[in-house]
């Protein structure tokens, strides 16, 4: 999975992946610490749009390559923000949608993700079985 950052005015938008079992300790304290959340929660929380979480996920990520960004300057709009999948992901997502789907629904589905794969990012550290981009 990918966190996008494109503020308005950048032609070309950054992409860091994401991998919350990659995040470092000081990392997922200092997150814990903006979001008052426990960690497992941040990481579902992320995936259900928690405008906090995403703001707390960009910071460390702006971090990396900025040590010296505080929290407080991290602002963006909602449109500047996204989360992608990866080629890799939507293909686990179709094989977990042909176990536990069917019929009307399972061909919906599937030609959903399909048109998603299509334009996503391939990431070859994904080889193999896709974890679940949750923490729990």
């Amino acid at each position: 999975m990918y966190l996008v950052y494109q503020p308005e005015g950048s032609e070309e938008p950054t992409r860091w992946r994401y991998d919350p079992r990659k995040l470092m300790s000081a990392e997922r304290e200092a997150i814990e610490k903006h979001t008052d959340r426990p960690f497992a929660e941040f990481t579902q929380d992320v995936m259900k749009g928690s405008s906090v979480c995403r703001r707390a996920l960009l910071w460390v990520m702006l971090k990396r390559d900025h040590p010296t960004t505080k929290y407080g300057d991290v602002d963006f709009a909602w449109d500047e923000l996204r989360l992608e999948f990866s080629k890799q992901e939507y293909a686990q997502m179709m094989r977990d949608a042909r176990d536990n789907l069917s019929g009307e629904q399972l061909e919906q589905t599937l030609q959903g993700l399909q048109a998603e794969m299509e334009t996503a990012e391939d990431d070859p550290e994904q080889e193999g079985k896709v974890l679940p981009p949750v923490v729990v």
